[in-house]
């Protein structure tokens, strides 16, 4: 485990202040895909949907492909779908349709269902939040206003949701964008404290491996991910992470050093085998691309960070990397990213409690800088039994956005209990298990 000798600057107080001043998929045609902006384009649809729903696509003003699935009987509540990621390179909206596939039992609940690639790859959390308000803008104008709107926002796209439901709450006639906003497996640190782990797994990796970057490589700060200019594939990462710890080889043929490298690795950052691969990519090129909007300057610092749990802490915090953090970078990453917390709809989260990529300790760094704002009494969090990121039990979802219709119909404010026990008629109807935790609350993690 990782332990600080002083805290991380909070920024949830100077953020309040700031504020408040190809064979599942029918091939969507090519002409579709570079639809002008303007119209909807109506194109067929993929073949995982029902077959009595019209499809959709285009570009929005600012460039941003989208694709939008409406059912025949339409229950008149709307979607507005936040990707994860970042997505590094051009923006594809074959993309955009594997998201549909995965939550496409909303569009069978009769939800129309709105998602976008975002103008461009790569980190920027208010451009691709000004991208949803744009759809919504958009859908309302060509669709007409529907009864209800919710902003859905999955994985680092909880952030944009989350970002997009306060900078974007409301119109200039005080009427609401949004009636509600759902946060999936949602990465709602904020960026100034949602990638210690990350910074710190590319310190601690380095110390023990010494192949990212190699000694008869060019050197760089492992903060920087990657050098501007180079590139390093997801297979190429693997076959280092193999190199010095053995994942992707059997057990029984891993060296006893590639196997110390491990338990260290693992120990220290209290962390399993198979998330060292998965969030050593974010650290490589998502951190690039981070580094590179912010004029490469670094926002992380482990300074005074003492790690522990190794088989020698004091030579691992010796030989350690270190790193201190530009106080321009942080400000304009918390610019970026950060949340402020005043909410003006009801927030819904679920989050897996084992969550192999965002950890559920971003629930409770959301819950404490929404309590800060004063807005407690909007926000509701559900957390399930489960070990998944990308796509939670199915039956989670349809209950999370019954529950949200509710809420916004009668302004009875949901529970965890309430919550689990509305599960089970969808988990018939699905034929897929209630994985509902209750009573939970995630504890805070970090710097």
């Amino acid at each position: 485990m990782r332990q600080s000798n002083s805290e991380f600057p909070d920024l949830a107080g100077f953020l309040l202040t700031l504020a408040l001043l190809c064979c599942l998929i029918r091939p969507v045609p090519v002409a579709a895909q570079s639809a002008a902006t303007g119209q909807p384009t109506p194109t067929p649809c993929p073949a995982f949907l029902p077959s009595e729903v019209h499809c959709f696509t285009g570009k929005s003003s600012a460039g941003a492909p989208y694709f939008i699935a409406m059912p025949k009987d339409w229950n008149q509540s709307l979607i507005l779908f936040a990707h994860g990621g970042p997505r590094l390179g051009s923006p594809k909206l074959a993309e955009t349709i594997e998201d549909l596939e995965r939550f496409e039992v909303m569009v069978r609940e009769g939800y129309a269902w709105a998602g976008t690639t975002y103008r461009r790859g790569g980190y920027g959390v208010r451009s691709a939040a000004e991208d949803m308000d744009h759809l919504r803008a958009l859908t309302w104008q060509h669709f007409g206003r529907p009864k209800r709107t919710i902003l859905h926002g999955q994985s680092w796209g909880g952030n944009v949701a989350a970002k997009a439901a306060e900078l974007y709450a409301m119109d200039l006639e005080g009427k609401r964008n949004f009636d509600g906003v759902i946060l999936t497996s949602g990465v709602l640190a904020g960026g100034t404290r949602a990638y210690w782990l990350r910074s710190d797994l590319r310190a601690v990796y380095q110390y023990y491996c010494r192949n990212h970057p190699r000694p008869n490589e060019t050197q760089y700060p492992v903060w920087q991910g990657l050098p501007v200019g180079t590139t390093m594939t997801r297979a190429e990462l693997a076959e280092r992470v193999r190199e010095c710890t053995g994942i992707g080889t059997p057990v029984s043929q891993r060296t006893a050093k590639q196997q110390a490298n491990l338990r260290n690795i693992t120990s220290v950052l209290s962390i399993k085998e198979e998330q060292i691969l998965p969030n050593l990519a974010w650290a490589t090129n998502t951190f690039q691309d981070m580094i590179g909007r912010l004029n490469g300057r670094n926002p992380f610092s482990n300074q005074s960070v003492v790690y522990k749990g190794s088989d020698n802490d004091r030579a691992l915090n010796a030989g350690v990397e270190r790193f201190a953090a530009d106080p321009t970078a942080v400000a304009e990453l918390a610019y970026d990213s950060d949340l402020s917390g005043l909410i003006v709809a009801p927030v819904i989260t679920v989050h897996g409690i084992h969550d192999p990529v965002a950890h559920v300790s971003h629930e409770a760094a959301y819950r404490r800088t929404i309590e800060q704002a004063g807005r407690g009494d909007l926000l509701v969090q559900s957390f399930t039994d489960e070990a998944e990121h990308s796509r939670l039990s199915v039956p989670t979802y349809p209950t999370i956005f019954s529950a949200m219709l509710n809420w916004i119909e009668t302004g009875k404010r949901p529970t965890q209990a309430s919550i689990k026990s509305a599960c089970p008629v969808f988990a018939q109807k699905y034929g897929a298990p209630c994985l509902f935790l209750v009573p939970y609350q995630p504890a805070n993690q970090g710097h």
